[in-house]
């Protein structure tokens, strides 16, 4: 028997103020990759077969180069939110959660960024000067 209250016993276990702003960006970047994924679908469709010139080609309009950058931002992003909520739930020991995490994000960050430079060195690189 404790004699300790409920509130006792829960204090400094509350919310930490972060997880509605987490649900809405998820939310938000699933509804963004809805017709996003489709655009992208459509695309490889386009090229299958294609070979480089025909990509860079396919690239060479700046919305097609806009909307692959958005696309890989939403999608790597909506990917980092999903794997921190596992993480978050199911991962207990204190450091291991932390290092998951940190890798986590920064697996995120390294490949959104290797992608968009490979879009923008396509689409700039297929250019006329």
């Amino acid at each position: 028997m404790s004699l300790e209250s409920p509130l006792g016993k829960v204090r400094g276990l509350g919310s930490a103020k972060e997880g509605v702003g987490h649900w809405w960006w998820q939310r938000l970047t699933a509804i963004a990759l809805v017709p996003l994924t489709l655009w992208f679908a459509w695309s490889a469709i386009c090229l299958a077969g294609a070979d480089y010139a025909v990509a860079r080609e396919f690239f060479a309009s700046p919305w097609r180069g806009t909307l692959m950058i958005i696309f890989l931002g939403a999608l790597f992003f909506h990917g980092q939110l999903g794997l921190q909520t596992v993480i978050e739930d199911y991962v207990h020991s204190g450091g291991t959660r932390m290092f998951l995490l940190i890798a986590v994000k920064f697996a995120a960050v390294i490949l959104t960024v290797a992608s968009v430079l490979a879009v923008i060195k396509l689409t700039i690189g297929s250019m006329t000067m």
